[in-house]
């Protein structure tokens, strides 16, 4: 039987600055999860907070997931880069790898994510 997709509202689109990344700290299917999303205009890029070389966290400082210059994903403790939109990794240890990605989406300029997107 295929499990029933649900959808969390996370955001205001207008609380996301365009072009900056914002972290969540939520529960989400009874677990802490920490996730964050990245604003191109209207469209939200949504991905766990994890790197796939070891899993740690990106960030270390809250809200700070992009270069300096706001082009790519910036994992801060082993310096991979991402693409923003898709999060394939182009640099650093974990080159050719991705960020997992939740799919999200806006609506009524609310940004939701699915959250069958999470493993139990």
């Amino acid at each position: 039987m295929a499990e029933k997709l649900a959808e969390l509202l996370i955001a205001s689109l207008a609380d996301m600055a365009d072009g900056a990344a914002q972290g969540f700290d939520m529960e989400v299917l009874g677990k802490r999860r920490l996730f964050f999303g990245v604003r191109r205009g209207d469209a939200v890029h949504v991905y766990v907070n994890g790197c796939p070389h070891m899993g740690t966290p990106l960030n270390i400082l809250a809200h700070r997931f992009l270069t300096s210059d706001g082009k790519l994903i910036n994992c801060s403790t082993h310096g991979a880069l991402f693409e923003i939109e898709g999060g394939l990794c182009i640099a650093g240890p974990c080159k050719g790898g991705a960020l997992a990605p939740i799919p999200a989406h806006v609506r009524g300029g609310d940004v939701f994510i699915i959250t069958g997107a999470f493993a139990p």
